[in-house]
């Protein structure tokens, strides 16, 4: 289908009246299709566009995009930075182990997940090693165990080491689906040209690594605002879904921060929907959906939404994401955009088109997100 393909409007109702299952959002998707290298440009990404209210689609580019959102729209996207969060452990009885570091606790004390598990119970130890050397970095003892797999586990060298050391010794988290050590391309590319200096992502906020300087210097001269926001991409964001039923799967705790700035330029544009409101990534949209109470913004806080099918926005117009993994609480969130039809169709068309899927493929602009009230 091209550009006049038609699915009707799909009601987020419909989803809702039935009870949904992790296996209603499976779709075939050729292992091949998940990108391992971003393309050769930031801007160079293929775009699917798609109209939550018609159900029409086209095929555009990444520099289309100042050319097919409304002049005058407000853009969100997330400026946290991703830290070198992943740690590669030499075990006490030298086994090899990992740890990724979620959140720091203060003294050295950090949330993570450790693998193997098993191993890596309360008291274990384990030197913390360059991968490819071999050399010792520091120390990682696990401390306790935490609610939901995760480990309080403190990392020393001469002493407990904070976010800024721990970014000199340990790599990017990589998404287990990127087949590869972060490299040099990494280090540059899997961190967005907007992204502050603070933050503890453990994850990209994938849908503006296709931002440039110049991209947002065009969409600036459409009229359009720059206003970011920061959700500390954790677990909520990609760990995977095990349970069946859609109403069993917890998320996993984020945490958000609104700057000033963008909470002035939103906040009144939210009450009297003045302007169209542009999501620059999952991330930034759960943010909004979580901090907006109807009159204000909350500036900092922390949420586990987790947008499903029959869910109606109440902050976003438009959305621009990435293209999700089968089964996954971002599928499920872009099935609740567009509902679960036109969710599945569009990927379809997107596997038969080779579109490129995850962190370094390209991406999906969906229109008219939020319903008009009736």
């Amino acid at each position: 289908m091209g550009d006049s393909a038609r699915h009707g409007a799909i009601a987020l109702a419909a989803c809702a009246s039935l009870p949904m299952k992790r296996s209603d959002f499976h779709f075939d998707l050729p292992p091949e299709l998940i990108a391992q290298h971003p393309a050769a440009e930031r801007d160079g990404a293929r775009l699917l566009v798609v109209d939550a209210a018609t159900g029409a689609w086209s095929h555009r580019s990444i520099r289309d995009l100042p050319d097919l959102v409304p002049a005058g729209s407000l853009c969100v996207p997330n400026d946290v930075r991703v830290r070198h969060a992943r740690l590669f452990l030499r075990r006490s009885g030298g086994g090899a182990g990992e740890a990724l570091l979620l959140r720091s606790l203060g003294e050295g004390a950090f949330e993570a997940l450790v693998k193997p598990g098993a191993r890596l119970k309360p008291g274990a130890r384990a030197t913390v090693v360059d991968p490819t050397r071999g050399t010792t970095l520091a120390e990682l003892r696990v401390l306790e165990t935490r609610p939901e797999g995760l480990r309080t586990v403190r990392v020393t060298a001469e002493h407990g080491l904070d976010w800024d050391e721990i970014d000199r010794i340990g790599r990017l988290p990589l998404p287990p689906y990127i087949e590869h050590l972060a490299e040099d391309e990494d280090e540059a590319r899997y961190q967005t040209v907007f992204a502050a200096r603070e933050g503890e992502a453990v994850a990209a906020p994938t849908a503006g690594l296709h931002f440039t300087p110049e991209l947002i210097g065009r969409l600036r001269d459409r009229g359009c605002g720059w206003h970011p926001v920061r959700l500390h991409v954790g677990l909520g964001t990609f760990r995977p879904m095990t349970a069946e039923r859609l109403e069993d799967h917890a998320m996993h705790e984020e945490r958000y921060e609104i700057p000033e700035g963008t909470a002035a330029a939103l906040e009144s544009v939210l009450r009297e929907r003045t302007r169209p409101l542009l999501c620059v990534g999952t991330t930034s949209l759960r943010t909004l959906e979580a901090a907006w109470d109807g009159q204000t913004l909350t500036r900092e806080g922390a949420t586990r939404l987790f947008i499903t099918p029959g869910y109606r926005l109440r902050t976003a117009d438009h959305l621009l994401t990435n293209f999700h993994l089968p089964e996954s609480t971002l599928f499920v969130l872009v099935s609740a955009l567009l509902g679960l039809d036109l969710a599945q169709a569009a990927y379809a068309e997107a596997v038969k088109e080779r579109y490129r899927f995850f962190s370094y493929g390209d991406a999906m602009l969906i229109l008219n997100a939020r319903p008009t009230p009736a």
